[in-house]
């Protein structure tokens, strides 16, 4: 039987929460009840013992580990020095999907939780086979941990109410043109019924 593991992609404060500098993103996750349905999932997979893994993003204040001007969003992103530092509260999980128990893999470079950090050993010692993705957003950070999960040889579900992107349109065409090619989507109720 194959082991799932939940991989929340990047629900921070400083991303979606109350320290954002996104706010059409927010609205977008308001539109889709993003959060609502991510904490009533999370609740489900922790009941069900399935392992729950956040995917942050943070910079150092001095930068290092990260290519901060190798992509035009990062170099706009940056010219606010102080933008998702480590150890700022920008950085953590929105207090309402935390869990002590939960594991959380951070990175500090790029778009996708894969490459450069410990996320795919992580899940290999868990025995984990199939990940299942929400969080934010369909613009960059769903479709980059779909495509390295598939390439890693995880098979993927992507949660189609907990995800978010702007503009909607875009965000509906990422869902069906590309998440479709690489994940099962599914929708938050469907799995909180097969994990009971």
């Amino acid at each position: 039987m194959e082991r799932v593991a939940v991989l929340v992609m990047e629900m921070q404060r400083g991303v979606v929460g109350d320290l954002t500098k996104f706010p059409d993103l927010v609205a977008a996750c308001g539109r889709h009840d993003v959060v609502a349905n991510a904490a009533r999932l999370l609740h489900a997979a922790r009941s069900a013992g399935i392992p729950v893994i956040h995917c942050t993003a943070a910079f150092r204040p001095d930068r290092s580990g990260s290519h901060t001007d190798n992509c035009p969003f990062i170099v706009a992103l940056l010219k606010d020095p102080g933008h998702m530092l480590e150890g700022t509260a920008a950085t953590e999980v929105l207090p309402e999907l935390w869990d002590g128990g939960d594991l959380e893999s951070r990175r500090h470079h790029g778009f996708s939780p894969f490459t450069g950090t410990s996320l795919d050993m992580t899940l290999r010692s868990l025995g984990v086979s199939h990940v299942v993705a929400l969080g934010v957003s369909l613009n960059l950070g769903i479709p980059g941990l779909a495509l390295e999960a598939v390439n890693l040889g995880y098979r993927v579900t992507v949660v189609r109410d907990a995800v978010a992107g702007i503009p909607e349109e875009y965000a509906q065409a990422v869902l069906k043109h590309t998440i479709s090619l690489l994940a099962t989507r599914a929708a938050t109720a469907d799995l909180i019924e097969e994990w009971k």
